[in-house]
């Protein structure tokens, strides 16, 4: 977000033309009250839908039909800045209250969750960041921010980039993994693709959940966090401090609190970090209700406290409470609150407004509104479902029971398999049953010999005569099985994320068969796949990957498509193994076969599937690793080998571990990543460069060291399996 001379001039002009009154009304975020005989607040209505009371298209016609009230008399009077809003048409009818009959004509942002994708829904983001392809995020958050801008919408709250290494958390779904180098290149093409003010339609991005909401403890939402100032420099902050570098234009504050303090009042993360350090020019939310929760926390004494611990930490607007409108005013005649407090405030909530040309163009015109009320663009479609295909994830192959020919007879098993309302995923707000395509519609289209038998799913009973009828005439079995949409995202931790209800005995009875039984896998966190690793001869982690799941799912089963995709977060053999997550750091017993040591007497000590991790088609073969030391790099350069019969891409991965240094460092840090694609029984050279200044780390007084040492790099195609240099480097 970069503004003009001119344009910060307008902002200063029309700052020092406002009432107190109507700078606390910018810093007002009013939700929607759905009206029609009952009264259920916006966000008691999402959290509806997240649980499974009503799906997805039940909240979009409530939306559509009810009765909407929003204050109007307040937005006419300046005391609103922002809105909760999907709907184009009563967008413009209230924008235009605000920039026609209020006094100063200030118009409204607009925001609303675009998680992944809007009517064009792409994979969840635990599964995209799969993908490790930096230029795909940049292009579907750009057709994310097309298609909302269209809708009325100019303010996304995305991209989600919390670090998650615990699989029991809901939310892990919603951001890019575990990994703190793939989230920072993650955050960084979101922001650009959803920002892009060179194109037509671009939104404010808000990057989320700040900070350290995905630490939270046992993995269960909204717990407490707590961890020292190294870890949180050097795990959990590298994703917003590369957002805010990229010009991200907002933020919003965690649930959490951070060590004791609540992130809505924490002005060590709000102001000294995010706003001073990062630079951070836009302004930041609170999340629904988190500035009232502050007294739920016990730090704040009641509303009135909490505003103003909040206000003065640098949270600039509040979503949903009415706090900073109620109480705001007396607080800064009482001293309480400083003027100039409130300017910073709102200078920052208009600029991002008028970065957003809300001041020369507030409405959304009618042949805009129209574009995507019927069918989508093919181009959408076609990006959807590229990133649906690289996003999915091979995990087992044995004997090569994969790809299927279409000459087989598949027997198609497990409810998710038809069903077109589970492919979309946690968050999915605007997609249409119309534009979604199961995977058994997807085999069909793409020619497979295939009969459906819904056998069971991961709720409710199964049905062994079904089961029987599905092993009886075929050639092999694909069980479909995993998650419900509502059994991940917000308010869906999990003590037990192994799979859910009755599928595994499904599992297990059609195994009985002799068949073979391939597990398709459609989940929103990472599951403890020990019992299905022993004993299933071929897994496909395929995720909740939106409108084109479908098609993307046939064509790597029957081989159209190669499957590409690398883990971006660990899955672990059982439930106690979680947190599991490859980039731990060293002990003085590292885990080992000796009892002695930092490891678990009935589980392994190591994930199932570190991340990075991700089989292909074919094979691929890491040689001749050289690592060298320029004056401000060091360059590894190493050999892969496509050693099948298949044309196929890698991800080819550098790591780095710091052998000795002032604190306790990881074992492994990812550093760099490229993907390539190699026709069968062909080499390539491969170069990757980590620059100098990125070898360093946090310390506990948040001072970033470079340390002369030892350092190991290391290159393979995931986190465990690579190939080893070492060097001394000196800075």
């Amino acid at each position: 977000m970069h503004l003009s001379k001119e344009q910060n001039t307008k902002v200063e002009e029309l700052l020092s033309q406002m009432t107190l009154e109507e700078k606390i009304g910018q810093m007002n975020q009013e939700s929607p009250s759905i009206v029609g005989g009952f009264d259920v607040p916006f966000e008691e209505l999402i959290e509806m839908m997240t649980d499974g009371r009503i799906s997805a298209e039940e909240f979009q016609n409530m939306m559509s039909a009810a009765e909407r009230d929003f204050h109007e008399n307040d937005i006419r009077a300046g005391k609103v800045g922002s809105l909760l809003l999907d709907d184009p048409g009563k967008s413009n009818e209230l924008q235009r209250i605000a920039v026609e009959e209020s006094r100063l004509g200030i118009p409204l942002i607009i925001g609303f969750d675009v998680i992944h994708g809007y009517r064009s829904v792409y994979p969840i983001a635990i599964a995209e960041a799969c993908s490790f392809d930096e230029v795909l995020f940049e292009e579907t958050a750009r057709i994310a921010a097309e298609e909302s801008r269209a809708y009325g919408i100019n303010w996304n709250f995305a991209p989600m980039i919390d670090v998650a290494r615990d699989a029991r958390w809901g939310r892990v779904s919603e951001g890019p993994g575990e990994d703190p180098c793939l989230a920072s290149a993650f955050a960084r093409a979101k922001v650009r693709g959803l920002q892009d003010d060179s194109a037509d339609s671009y939104v404010a991005a808000c990057l989320k959940h700040y900070v350290a909401y995905g630490a939270c403890e046992a993995g269960r939402d909204y717990n407490t966090t707590s961890m020292s100032i190294s870890q949180l420099h050097n795990v959990y902050l590298p994703p917003f401090k590369a957002a805010a570098e990229e010009g991200a234009a907002t933020a919003m504050a965690s649930f959490n609190d951070l060590n004791g303090v609540p992130c809505t009042v924490n002005s060590y993360t709000l102001r000294i970090i995010l706003k001073d350090t990062y630079g951070l020019e836009g302004f930041v939310v609170s999340d629904a209700n988190g500035i009232k929760e502050c007294v739920t926390h016990g730090i704040a004494e009641d509303d009135a406290d909490a505003g103003i611990q909040a206000v003065k930490a640098g949270l600039d607007m509040d979503m949903g409470t009415h706090i900073y409108k109620e109480y705001l005013k007396d607080a800064v005649s009482a001293g309480k609150v400083s003027a100039d407090v409130i300017d910073d405030a709102v200078r920052r909530i208009l600029s991002v407004k008028m970065w957003l040309g809300l001041f020369e163009n507030p409405y959304v015109p009618e042949e805009t509104m129209a574009k995507y009320q019927d069918i989508l663009p093919k181009k959408h479609v076609e990006k959807v479902r590229e990133a649906a295909e690289k996003s999915i994830v091979l995990l087992k192959n044995e004997n090569q029971t994969l790809p299927l020919k279409r000459s087989q007879k598949i027997s198609l098993v497990g409810c998710l398999a038809a069903d077109k309302n589970e492919v979309c995923g946690a968050w999915a707000m605007g997609w249409k049953e119309a534009d979604c395509v199961s995977i058994l519609d997807g085999l069909k289209g793409a020619g497979a010999d295939v009969v459906y038998y819904p056998c069971g799913g991961p709720v409710g009973d199964i049905s062994e005569e079904e089961i029987q009828k599905a092993s009886a005439d075929c050639d092999v079995i694909v069980a479909v099985v995993g998650e419900l949409t509502n059994m991940t995202g917000e308010a869906s931790s999990k003590a037990n994320i192994k799979m859910p209800g009755k599928q595994r005995k499904m599992l297990e009875k059609l195994l009985e068969s002799g068949k073979p039984v391939i597990a398709v896998l459609m989940n929103g966190r990472p599951l403890a796949l020990g019992w299905e690793d022993e004993h299933l001869p071929a897994i496909l982690e395929c995720w909740h990957l939106g409108i084109q799941m479908g098609n993307a799912v046939a064509a790597v089963l029957l081989g159209d498509k190669n499957p590409e995709g690398k883990l971006s977060s660990s899955f672990p053999y059982a439930n106690g193994q979680c947190p599991v997550y490859y980039n731990h750091p060293n002990t003085g017993r590292p885990g080992s076969r000796s009892k002695f040591t930092s490891r678990y007497l009935d589980a392994p000590f190591e994930a199932l599937y570190p991340f990075g991790y991700g089989l292909s088609y074919t094979t691929f073969e890491y040689q001749e690793l050289k690592a060298e030391e320029t004056e401000d790099s060091v360059k590894a350069a190493v050999t892969v080998k496509n050693t099948g019969t298949v044309d196929g891409r890698e991800c080819v991965q550098l790591y780095m571990q710091d052998v000795a240094a002032g604190l306790v460092r990881p074992v492994k840090e990812l550093k760099a990543f490229q993907k390539i694609f190699l026709p069968a029984g062909t080499e390539k050279k491969i170069e990757l460069e980590l620059k100098k200044q990125d070898m360093g780390y946090y310390d506990n007084d948040g001072i970033y060291r470079l340390e002369d040492g030892m350092f190991r790099i290391y290159a393979g195609g995931n986190s465990r399996d690579c190939l080893c240099e070492e060097l001394r480097i000196e800075f």
